[in-house]
């Protein structure tokens, strides 16, 4: 359990850790010795939200372990159960179970009290409903249910598996919010409903997310750790393999990712609807989703189905981005309609229609599983009160042996109780055997005694219990007391009572107890899994794109396009007015193309998403998510065997391969890191086989000019390493690996003229030094704007 979960209950007492064994003690005072009216402001508004957080965690938002039930859905049990309303009473009104909740035992409002009830009484929420609802209880569609003066309601049958039980012993009762009644703290459940209906709620700290599961493979695991409490994980889920949802569907998810969640208490599980294809007239044929998956309605597909076929424009843009546009232009040439038929014949019926039977009935259903929530994950939390009163995240195999222990100790209990009324029924039976054949000397001592209930403990050396018992009875009775009856009675309660002890004194036929117990249960109430369990891949759309020669061309403004082929003049390429180019790469229409930002983030957008043709292309915003201030420094395009030198501004740098800047989100990945008011200059990409050194100009004229051995090589990308040392206020403009060409710096020099000098290999001798020095400057008063290799 995370830090914050274990603050929230430092006030009480120390939590025990993963073995069991006692936390440090808190070191603040309990609640209960700080007076509120004395202590600090500070102190008393953390004492108050303390309890305000207990508050909210057990008494309303999670499940206790021991009986699956929060505190607002046991309540409503037990009235509904203290009214009468069993499986075969005539159902009331809901508002009358609401009212009775509220006035004894639940001080909240009725809204949330009705849907707790309404909760409970839906069989596409519950896996194993507690309430048989009549009337309208909602739909899975989201509708809600219908007032509570219109409903009606009782308690199903197999809610008898957790009230059956009550009133013999078998759990404490503690008094309501004004002590006028008593309710029960937990309910004696005979099988674990914290994992037959799983449960969801939020507290403060804290959530829960339990997965309903399968009757039967629940009472098989817990029957197998009743006998072999030592079974592992592994074994135990191979009885029950995973979640059993209301609505069925397929968990896709693998047995070691399954068995992960388990093991730790947390995660998620991939899940997906489940259909079928129906052939229809002339070759015809149609797609049927009659399985959702846990928690997804057939009205949020339609939705969805809308909204890609239909997009809106986001927020902040001016137009639909290049992903939609695409994405709708997959839809509509796949799919021709889609409906809903669901009723009562069919809970979940969705029909797909595709635009043409030739297409591929795994593909087209492919398509439908990538973009919608017919497929997705199921998320797992499995935290819940304990025994211990504490909340706590649990594996499944905790949840399990908690139950278990606690099933045994009501057992125990209820044994315990039955064993009471054996022994006080022997007793009293043994003393109307004492009297039968002396019933006329009762009579007599009864008629004329002043103190007869003396009088008989005297003459018949009865106890206090047997001579009120004999006080009570009838006259009629006492005479036709007969001894046959009474000795039937007592040999059957005498073997009773052996029994019961044998019970409680050997855990053996205990344990052997809960097995039949369990067993009896399953057979009664059990039923057929649900939810698929098949392992298999996620659902990938793969569009083929045609395998080209194409020409990736930026503007300096942010315009991108494809231009068919690879020899194509730069004279040629047109833009609009104001603007020019800033990259062109020739590459394929199956590459990847690298843009680099200047903030440092770098951005992947494959080349067949580019508009082609001779057009102006498409803004870079439709394609990638640049912050504003941000702009394209630079462009690689195609795979490429040569390595990239990145360089900032401020003087810092260092070498990496293309293929490490691939990124897969439209905002892209940071790969160099910036200080603030420093840019990304721009990317120089080297041949590592001729490269020999790195040439660094700054903004006042100086050029350095250093190994590129002394360059660091980082894939992950990062700050670097200084390059060139600069003065305050000083910028570094470029950095470039040279081999055996020349370099040409261009720049502004003498009346604002733009010029440039051209460095040979042996000039370049003279400004050579180590890395991170200042370097020297240039033989001519130059303003340096840039720098090429020729």
């Amino acid at each position: 359990m995370g830090r914050k979960q274990r603050d929230l209950f430092e006030v009480e007492e120390p939590l025990a850790d993963s073995n069991g064994d006692n936390a440090t003690p808190p070191t603040q005072p309990p609640t209960s010795d700080v007076d509120p009216n004395n202590a600090p402001l500070a102190r008393y508004a953390e004492l108050a939200y303390l309890q305000y957080a207990i508050s909210v965690v057990k008494g309303r938002a999670l499940p206790d372990i021991c009986d699956g039930q929060k505190p607002v859905q046991r309540r409503i049990l037990y009235a509904m159960s203290d009214m009468g309303l069993n499986p075969t009473a005539k159902p009331v009104k809901s508002a009358r179970v609401v009212g009775d909740v509220l006035g004894k035992y639940h001080p909240h409002g009725e809204i949330a009290a009705y849907d707790a009830l309404v909760r409970v009484a839906q069989d596409f929420t519950m896996r194993y409903p507690l309430i048989d609802g009549h009337g309208n209880f909602g739909s899975p569609d989201g509708d809600g249910a219908a007032a509570m003066r219109y409903t009606e309601c009782r308690l199903t049958p197999i809610a008898s598996l957790l009230m059956a039980e009550i009133d013999q012993g078998t759990v404490d009762f503690i008094p309501n919010y004004d002590g006028a009644f008593q309710e029960p703290s937990q309910l004696p459940a005979r099988l674990p409903f914290v994992l037959l209906n799983g449960a969801s709620g939020i507290a403060v700290g804290l959530s829960t997310e339990i997965p309903s599961h399968n009757l039967k493979e629940v009472a098989a695991a817990c029957v197998q750790l009743i006998r072999q409490p030592k079974t592992s994980l592994a074994e135990v889920l191979k009885i029950m393999p995973g979640p059993d949802f209301p609505g069925g569907g397929q968990i896709i998810s693998s047995a070691e990712d399954i068995q992960q969640v388990y093991e730790s208490g947390r995660g998620s599980l991939k899940m997906r609807a489940r259909w079928t294809i129906e052939d229809r007239a002339r070759g015809q044929w149609q797609i049927v989703v009659t399985e959702l998956p846990h928690q997804t309605s057939g009205r949020k597909i339609l939705e969805e189905i809308e909204e890609l076929t239909n997009p809106k424009v986001k927020l902040g843009k001016k137009s639909l981005s290049q992903d939609q546009i695409q994405l709708k232009q997959l839809i509509l040439a796949a799919l021709d309609r889609v409906r809903d038929e669901s009723g009562k014949e069919a809970r979940v019926r969705l029909v797909f229609e595709p635009k043409s039977k030739n297409q591929d009935p795994q593909e087209f259903a492919n398509l439908l599983l990538a973009h919608t929530s017919l497929e997705g994950n199921v998320s797992i939390n499995l935290v819940a009160v304990g025994r211990d009163g504490r909340p706590r995240q649990k594996t499944l195999l905790e949840v399990l042996h908690e139950w278990i222990a606690f099933r045994e100790a009501t057992v125990r209990r209820r044994t315990d109780y039955r064993l009471g009324q054996v022994q006080d029924r022997i007793h009293i039976l043994e003393g109307r055997s004492l009297v039968l054949l002396n019933i006329d000397k009762v009579i007599k001592i009864i008629r004329q005694s002043d103190e007869p209930k003396a009088a008989l403990i005297k003459a018949f050396d009865l106890s206090d219990r047997q001579a009120d018992d004999i006080l009570e009875i009838r006259l009629r009775q006492l005479a036709r007391l007969e001894a046959i009856k009474i000795e039937q009675e007592l040999k059957a309660l005498h073997t009773e009572q052996t029994q019961l002890k044998r019970l409680l004194d050997k855990p053996a036929v205990l344990r052997a107890q809960l097995v039949k117990e369990i067993e009896s249960d399953a057979e009664k109430y059990g039923d057929a899994r649900r939810t698929l369990i098949e392992q298999t891949e996620k659902a990938v759309v793969t569009v083929s794109v045609l395998d080209e020669p194409v020409t990736v061309i930026l503007s300096q403004k942010g315009w991108i396009r494809a231009r068919p082929g690879h020899e194509i003049d730069p004279a040629s390429v047109t833009f609009k007015e104001g603007d020019a180019l800033l990259a062109m790469q020739s590459c394929r229409s199956v590459d990847a193309v690298i843009l680099v930002g200047s903030n440092g983030r770098m951005y992947t957008v494959m080349a067949s998403a580019l508009p082609s043709g001779r057009g102006d292309g498409t803004p870079l915003t439709s394609v990638i998510e640049l912050p504003l201030g941000a702009r394209i420094v630079g462009m690689i395009a195609g795979p490429t065997s040569r390595r990239l030198l990145l360089a900032t501004s401020n003087g810092f740098g260092f070498t990496c391969d293309p293929a490490d800047l691939l990124s897969r989100t439209k905002a892209g990945k940071q790969f160099v890191n910036l200080d603030e008011a420093q840019t990304l200059l721009t990317p120089q990409l080297f041949d590592v086989r001729t490269a020999q050194a790195v040439a660094a100009v700054s903004e006042k004229g100086k050029l350095l000019v250093f190994a590129i051995d002394e360059m660091k090589h980082l894939a992950a990308g990062g700050k670097g390493v200084i390059v060139m040392a600069l003065d305050e206020g000083e910028a570094m403009i470029a950095a470039v690996a040279v081999g055996t060409q020349a370099i040409v710096v261009s720049g502004i020099g003498r009346g604002g003229k733009t010029t440039e000098i051209r460095l040979s290999t042996n000039a370049l001798n003279e400004y050579a030094a180590r890395r991170a020095r200042k370097g020297k400057l240039l033989p001519s008063k130059i303003k340096p704007t840039g720098v090429l290799v020729r």
